[in-house]
């Protein structure tokens, strides 16, 4: 499992986003499950809604429906390593959705991710030292 990012979304719903073309080849050429976790659902879909419309929300809801990616759901025992990590990447800021995925790359064991957030997910550890390894960077 890939671990699937709001950026890796809303670049394969855009064709003039400037990864569209890194997200569409990385996800023809690979064999390889996506995760992603419900705070980025959400995430992407406003920025669906308000960048591109309505049916772009919807197309990626149903690819969810149809198993595009395995959804992991962030609970409350998370609050205190999400609070902290927060806390930790202030400066950045960091948000819901990127701490929910840092605890998902702890969970996996890896930080294998696609994301157009260079910066920040060049900075993000998981397991408070592990670098992550960004499959879209271009």
């Amino acid at each position: 499992m890939v671990i699937a990012d709001t950026g890796f979304w809303l670049a394969l719903a855009n064709p003039r986003d400037s990864y569209h073309k890194a997200a569409s080849d990385w996800l023809d050429r690979s064999d390889e499950g996506l995760a992603t976790t419900w705070p980025v659902v959400t995430e992407t879909c406003h920025l669906l809604i308000v960048r591109i419309g309505a049916h772009a929300q919807q197309s990626f809801v149903r690819s969810l429906r149809q198993g595009a990616a395995e959804m992991a759901p962030p609970n409350a025992d998370d609050l205190p390593r999400i609070e902290a990590l927060m806390a930790k990447y202030a400066d950045l800021p960091m948000d819901l959705a990127d701490a929910s995925l840092i605890i998902l790359a702890e969970r996996l064991g890896h930080g294998r991710i696609l994301s157009t957030d260079e910066r920040d997910f060049r900075t993000y550890r998981w397991k408070r030292h592990a670098p992550f390894e960004n499959l879209l960077a271009i």
